[in-house]
């Protein structure tokens, strides 16, 4: 009797599926690879989600369009995350050292380092979601293909959940390409395009499983040693980048206005929240010698900011505010990007951070949301503070263990803040801004929503960043 045959034969009980559901008899007869195999594709896997990270944090601060800073936010994070299962896996089949930190081959090396180094927007579209995500789309589709479904079921199992939001990457992928690489654009780098394959080619492929050449294509973009770029960028919405001109905090805090007024300086805090990212990018990228928890950690923490800033957009949208007219500043990333070491930069963020969970921070927030008879609101600041809950542990667990205690990391924190000079004459005289008091305007237009006639005190606010910083205590205005 064939093997077929006794496949057809075979009788479970009252016809439940074989096999725990997971593939039929006659699947779990056919060979499958063996577990080196195995290893060494996952290991690929690892490293090219680990580069993805790596790319999208490299890009993100200075990427201007604020839909693809944000989905690169989205996009480090779940790479991270892929790549943290994955590195579990393979430690679950060898003992170390399993080599994770190993470049695979010189030419996947070549390969993400071009894409790294793209000279603009559309070019790293083209090479992150056109070319390097579908690649690592198909080479996981293809391990599963051929790996033992019985077996391997615990790697086609992390494999299957790092599909589903590779795919989600892929998709957003395809709109960001079509929306900013035309048919000129893909002629003007078709021969870099070519480079990709080739070094691809030459690595054996994504998975390794064809030969390999030890001849490497000849580096383009990547040729110049890469180097993080710390300034701030914003794309055309943006308007008026470099105002100062309103303390939304200090407006928040002022017990004479309503909980309802607030929501608008809350909207503009999450939208303004944009900053975290662009500062913690540069923490990441620049700190070296961690072990990869730290960076996936704070990763978690860079995607929740992005979440808050989408809040804040989401918010004026559902209140018919059109944001673009609000100056949305970036000098807070800015400022300590260019000033501070990332060292000081993580201690300006735990300072920040330990300060919103007082009474006063966010459950304050909270609280005036849900007083403000907007549910949204309400909604964002319940999950903003739940997020919050998380940034202070993971401040606790990476940045306060290099210090006595957690006062003095706070000291620390709060020292290195009060060194940071605000250029707020400086941008004046420059006429990069005139610190416009945009606050006037944007009250009247949610009034005029609401039906309501504007308070005179509300509408009076004219409290700046000039003396004050965020935390309403005094900040070093001039340089």
């Amino acid at each position: 009797m064939s093997a077929t045959e006794r496949t057809q034969e075979y009788e479970t009980y009252r016809g439940l599926p074989p096999i725990a559901g997971l593939c039929s008899m006659a699947e779990a007869h056919r060979q499958g690879l063996g577990v080196g195999q195995c290893v060494g594709r996952l290991k690929r896997f690892h490293y090219a989600l680990k580069r993805l990270h790596e790319i999208c944090i490299a890009r993100l601060t200075a990427e201007p369009i604020y839909e693809l800073k944000t989905a690169l936010s989205l996009h480090a994070h779940l790479a991270a995350e892929h790549a943290t299962a994955l590195a579990g896996r393979v430690a679950e089949m060898r003992e170390p050292p399993l080599g994770l930190d190993e470049v695979p081959h010189p030419a996947l090396a070549l390969y993400f380092d071009e894409i790294r180094a793209a000279p603009d927007t559309g070019t790293l579209v083209l090479g992150l979601y056109g070319i390097a995500v579908p690649e690592l789309i198909g080479a996981m589709d293809k391990y599963r293909a051929e790996s033992h479904p019985l077996c391997d079921a615990p790697s086609r199992r992390l494999l299957r959940f790092a599909l589903l939001e590779l795919e989600d990457m892929a998709a957003f992928g395809r709109q960001a390409v079509a929306a900013l690489v035309d048919d000129a654009a893909r002629d003007q780098r078709s021969k870099w395009v070519e480079l990709l394959v080739a070094a691809m080619e030459a690595a054996g492929g994504l998975d390794g499983s064809s030969a390999t050449s030890d001849a490497l294509p000849v580096a383009q973009f990547s040729a110049t040693p890469f180097q993080f770029d710390l300034v701030p960028r914003r794309d055309e919405r943006f308007v008026d980048s470099y105002n100062a001109g309103v303390n939304p905090e200090a407006f928040l805090y002022d017990p004479r206005f309503s909980a309802r007024d607030k929501t608008l300086m809350m909207f503009y805090k999450r939208l303004r929240e944009i900053d975290v990212p662009e500062m913690m990018a540069s923490i990441i990228h620049q700190t070296s010698g961690k072990p990869w928890e730290f960076y996936r950690a704070m990763t978690r923490q860079l995607w929740d900011e992005a979440r808050h800033a989408i809040m804040g957009e989401v918010g004026f949208t559902a209140a018919g505010i059109d944001w673009r007219k609000v100056p949305i500043n970036f000098t807070w990333s800015l400022n300590l990007n260019t000033q501070l070491t990332p060292v000081e930069r993580h201690a300006v963020l735990y300072f920040i951070e330990q300060g919103l969970m007082p009474r006063n921070g966010k459950r304050f927030e909270f609280e005036v949301g849900e007083e403000s008879g907007d549910p949204l609101s309400a909604l964002f600041q319940d999950f903003d503070w739940a997020d919050e809950v998380l940034h202070s542990q993971i401040g606790r667990r990476w940045y306060v263990e290099d210090f006595r205690n957690s006062q003095q990391a706070k000291d620390y924190g709060d020292a290195c803040w009060s060194r940071v000079v605000s250029h707020w004459r400086r941008y004046l005289d420059e006429g990069l801004t005139e610190h416009r008091n945009w606050w006037p305007e944007l009250y009247r237009e949610a009034c005029r929503r609401w039906g309501v006639e504007p308070d005179p005190q509300a509408l009076a606010f004219n409290t700046t960043y000039e003396v004050q910083r965020a935390d309403l205590k005094p900040i070093s205005a001039s340089g």
